[in-house]
């Protein structure tokens, strides 16, 4: 089958490391399921993947990918949850210790066929096109669990930093479904145009003093933006953090937390019925992911290029041969 994959990392220069080619079709283990990809998103958790971040030398060939959508082999149409719970574990399998997404201990979802657990996978609605529902797992399923378990009503203010992104643009559609004001920040004014464009309230260049201060900030930028979303927030406000695409060693300052007791609350992912939830929401809402460009898998160097450049516009997709 055909796959995007890594056999030695490069820190330096990721796409370096990527191959496209051939690997061997998967075996199914006894309670897995083989899901024939029609369709799977890329997220910057490739890119780190390519650089060897959490994926050493001894789990390599890896296929890369977290998200799929695509028909089992019994012909049900599926997408596929990405957070794979140790044995035996019950209740949030994302606060399970021993938890992994795919591409991490599994062959990942950029590729002909992927192998999950058969609790991995639900039912994908007629009403959503396969390149939307790959779209969901990773990115529109993070931003959902950020803004539905932070105490976050209608009305509130949020601001999401680097609109362009995969989890800031779900953030942005899913902040005004569910009620919220969003303000959204971005480097570029045609980045800023396009979280308007998204439903944004306001869109303010990055690190732009605000009109007022806000409740939250959903944060997936990290150090870059770290110092302006703490000045960002109210008192007693909260800081929401799901990736650090800019770097992971932000200023501490401890004195602006402490003094006006704010709150910084990790994010990681979701549940698979979570993800239920938030196919249910976009298929009464008619709500669809912003999806930047969809390429053919072969052309897998192309879309992380432009993930690693910063030039996209939301979501980018691969479609598989049929």
């Amino acid at each position: 089958m055909l796959a995007a994959f890594v056999t030695q990392a490069n820190p330096s220069d990721p796409l370096a490391a990527l191959q496209v080619g051939d690997r061997p079709d998967p075996e199914v283990p006894e309670g897995w399921v083989r899901v024939r990809v029609r369709a799977t998103s890329l997220n910057h958790h490739d890119l780190w993947s390519l650089r060897g971040v959490g994926l050493p030398a001894a789990r390599m060939p890896m296929i890369l990918g977290t998200d799929a959508a695509g028909t089992t082999d019994d012909g049900r149409d599926v997408i596929v949850h990405a957070v794979l719970a140790s044995p035996g574990w019950t209740g949030d399998e994302t606060l399970d210790p021993r938890r992994t997404l795919l591409s991490e201990l599994h062959q990942g979802t950029i590729a002909d066929y992927v192998v999950v657990p058969a609790g991995n996978v639900i039912d994908k609605p007629s009403a959503l096109s396969f390149e939307d529902a790959a779209c969901l797992p990773s990115a529109w399923l993070t931003a959902y669990r950020m803004l539905t378990r932070n105490e976050l009503s209608g009305g509130d203010t949020i601001l999401v930093q680097g609109s362009s992104g995969g989890v800031a643009s779900a953030a942005i559609q899913l902040g005004k479904l569910l009620g919220l004001r969003v303000w959204a920040t971005a480097r570029t004014p045609a980045k800023q145009a396009f979280a308007l464009e998204l439903g944004a309230d306001g869109a303010f260049a990055s690190g732009d003093r605000l009109p007022d201060r806000v409740d939250a900030v959903v944060e997936t930028v990290g150090e870059a933006t770290w110092s302006h979303s703490l000045r960002a927030l109210r008192p007693g406000g909260t800081l929401i953090i799901s990736g650090a695409t800019s770097g992971y060693s932000p200023p501490a300052e401890l004195n602006r937390i402490f003094f006006l007791q704010l709150r910084v609350q990790g994010s990681t992912m979701g549940t698979r019925e979570e993800l239920v939830e938030l196919v249910d929401l976009l298929v009464t809402s008619g709500v669809r992911p912003r999806i930047d460009r969809v390429l053919s898998l072969d052309a897998a160097a192309d879309g992380l290029a432009a993930l690693e450049a910063g030039d996209v516009l939301g979501k980018v997709v691969l479609t598989t041969r049929t």
